[in-house]
C-alpha cells in the first residue's frame, strides 16, 4: 500500500481531468494532463533525498514525515484556486510521496536480495495494480456525490490508514548501527560506486523508458476513450477491467522469475510488448483496421502495456539492487529520482501530442520500448550483472 501510494495519486484523478479542465484550463483543456506529470515530477525530486534520509534516520521515520507532508500538499490541492497553485500543490504532494515509494524499496532489500527480492515485488507489483484498478472507480463516484477537490480529502484518508498501519505493524527494518550519516563526501561516494556498476546504469536507463511509457499512457487515456471511443462515462470500469487483467503479469513473475532469472523475464516481456505494439500502430497507422475491432485492440494493447509493469519494474530494481545492499536507501533514491524525471520529461510531449487518436501514444510507447529492449539486449548482456559500467 505504500507502493500504491502513487498509483491512487495518479489514477484517481484521471476521471476528473475534464472537471479540471472546465474548471481551471478551459481554453486549454490538454493542460489538465499535467496534474498527473506535475506530481510524478515532484516525486522525482523528492526521490532524491528520501533515501539518503532513510538510510541516516530510519525508515519509519522518514516514511512517516513524507507522508505528513503528502496529506498537508493534499489539503493544499482541496483549495487550490487556480491550475497553477494546484499544479505546484501537486508537486509538493508528489514530494511526499516519494518517500513511501522509495524507503518502501529500501525496507524489502534490508530484507531480501536477487531472486528472492524480485518475488517480493512481484507481490508489491500485484497491490500496486490492484490499486489503480479501483482508484478511477473511487474518482468517479467521488465525484458524483461532492466535486473533483474531494478526491484530496480520499488522499488524505488513505494516507492515514497506511500510516497508522506502518506504525503498529512493521518494525524498523535498518537498526541504528547500520545507518549512515548525512555527509556529502559519503553520499557523493556512494553515488560514484554506483554508476561504476552496470546493472545500476542499464537498470535506470530502462526503467527511465519505461515509466515515460506508463505515464504517456496513464496521461492519454481518458481523452482517448473520451474523444476516440466515446467511452467517458465508463472509462473507470474499462480501467479497471484493463488493471485487474494485468494483475497475472506479477503473478507469473513472482512464480517464474525464480527459475528464470530476472534478466530472460524482462527482455521476454519488452520483446512481446514491442511486438504487440508495432502490430497494433501498423493496423492503426495503415487504416485498414475494421473499426469494430479498433477498441478490442485497444484493450488488448493496454492490458498488454500494465502487465508488462508487473513483469519487469520488480525484476529491474531486484537486478539493480543486488550489489549496492549497503546503500540501498541512497541507491533507490538516485536511480527513482533519474528515471521519474526523465522519464516524465518524455511522457509530456507524448501526452500533449494527443489528438484524438490512439496514433501518438503508439508511437511514442514504439519507441520507448525499442530502446529499452535495446538496452537491455545489448548493453547488459547474460553475464553482465557484475561488470562495471
Amino acid at each position: 500500500m505504500l507502493f500504491a501510494t502513487i498509483a491512487i495519486s495518479i489514477d484517481a484523478m484521471l476521471p476528473a481531468l475534464p472537471d479540471i479542465a472546465a474548471t481551471l484550463s478551459p481554453d486549454a483543456p490538454n493542460a489538465a494532463q499535467l496534474v498527473v506529470t506535475s506530481f510524478v515530477f515532484g516525486m522525482g525530486l523528492g526521490t532524491l533525498f528520501a533515501g539518503p534520509l532513510s538510510d541516516a534516520f530510519g525508515r519509519k521515520r522518514t516514511i512517516m514525515f513524507s507522508s505528513a507532508l503528502y496529506a498537508l500538499a493534499a489539503l493544499a490541492c482541496y483549495f487550490a484556486p487556480t491550475l497553477e497553485t494546484l499544479l505546484i500543490a501537486r508537486v509538493i504532494q508528489g514530494i511526499g510521496a516519494s518517500g513511501p515509494r522509495i524507503v518502501s524499496i529500501a525496507m524489502v532489500r534490508d530484507l531480501f536480495k536477487g531472486r528472492e527480492m524480485a518475488k517480493v515485488m512481484s507481490f508489491v507489483m500485484m497491490i500496486f495494480t490492484v490499486v489503480p484498478a479501483i482508484a478511477p472507480l473511487m474518482g468517479q463516484g467521488i465525484i458524483a456525490i461532492a466535486d473533483w477537490h474531494a478526491i484530496f480529502l480520499a488522499y488524505i484518508a488513505f494516507s492515514a490508514v497506511t500510516m497508522v498501519w506502518l506504525g503498529l505493524r512493521q518494525p524498523e527494518t535498518l537498526p541504528v548501527p547500520s545507518r549512515r550519516p548525512l555527509a556529502f563526501a559519503s553520499l557523493l561516494a556512494a553515488t560514484k560506486e554506483l554508476f561504476r556498476l552496470r546493472p545500476v546504469v542499464v537498470s535506470i536507463m530502462v526503467q527511465t523508458l519505461t515509466l515515460a511509457a506508463l505515464f504517456a499512457t496513464l496521461s492519454s487515456m481518458q481523452g482517448i476513450f473520451e474523444q476516440r471511443f466515446d467511452l467517458a462515462d465508463s472509462f473507470p470500469l474499462w480501467f479497471a477491467v484493463i488493471a485487474l487483467t494485468s494483475m497475472s503479469g506479477s503473478l507469473l513473475n513472482s512464480r517464474i522469475v525464480m527459475r528464470v532469472g530476472m534478466r530472460r523475464v524482462i527482455v521476454a516481456t519488452y520483446t512481446a510488448q514491442v511486438t504487440l505494439t508495432l502490430v497494433s500502430l501498423a493496423a492503426v497507422g495503415s487504416g485498414l483496421l475494421p473499426e469494430v475491432l479498433a477498441f478490442p485492440l485497444h484493450m488488448v494493447w493496454s492490458i498488454g502495456l500494465f502487465a508488462m509493469m508487473g513483469l519487469t519494474m520488480g525484476n529491474l530494481n531486484a537486478l539493480a539492487m543486488e550489489p549496492v545492499g549497503h546503500i540501498a536507501g541512497l541507491a533507490a533514491s538516485v536511480m527513482g529520482a533519474i528515471s521519474t524525471v526523465g522519464s516524465v520529461l518524455l511522457a509530456i510531449p507524448v501526452g500533449l501530442a494527443l489528438n484524438g487518436t490512439v496514433l501518438p501514444l503508439l508511437v511514442g510507447v514504439s519507441v520507448l520500448l525499442c530502446a529499452a529492449l535495446a538496452l537491455m539486449k545489448l548493453a547488459l548482456p547474460d553475464r553482465a550483472a557484475s561488470q562495471p559500467a
